[in-house]
């Protein structure tokens, strides 16, 4: 799951915020369809968990003042998915802290990696669309 070229929207902080999500849920894929055993993998699944709950927090704060700035018509909705997003995560860290197992992991990830391809190859496009609209 790499980042590409396509995924920018044309603002550098937003842009390298995604980068950095593409990089964490690459990591964080690979950890978990490692070879080491399920107890030592734990710790990195923890961290993403983490990461994913307060980086998303900022990264959806800076999109959603970017929103407003630019007057962006499909806010509410964007808010919306973002809002979706932090629920799933926060759900599945309550699971994971419940003592999770690792098929849970596995699901967790596949829903991070197709989210975020989802969101950022296409709504994500629609507001850099928009911005390069109007400069």
């Amino acid at each position: 799951m790499m980042w590409k070229e396509r995924y920018r929207i044309g603002v550098e902080i937003i842009d390298e915020q995604h980068k950095e999500l593409f990089q964490r849920v690459q990591e964080f894929l690979a950890v978990i369809n490692g070879t080491e055993a399920w107890e030592g993998r734990k710790r990195k699944v923890e961290e993403t968990m983490g990461f994913m709950e307060e980086y998303a927090v900022k990264h959806f704060t800076d999109e959603e003042n970017l929103f407003q700035e630019i007057k962006y018509p499909d806010a509410e909705a964007h808010k919306k998915a973002h809002e979706e997003f932090a629920k799933m995560v926060k759900e599945y860290k309550v699971r994971f802290e419940d003592g999770m197992k690792e098929e849970d992991v596995q699901e967790f990830g596949g829903r991070l990696m197709s989210w975020l391809i989802m969101h950022v190859g296409k709504e994500d496009q629609k507001l850099g669309e928009f911005i390069n609209r109007e400069v």
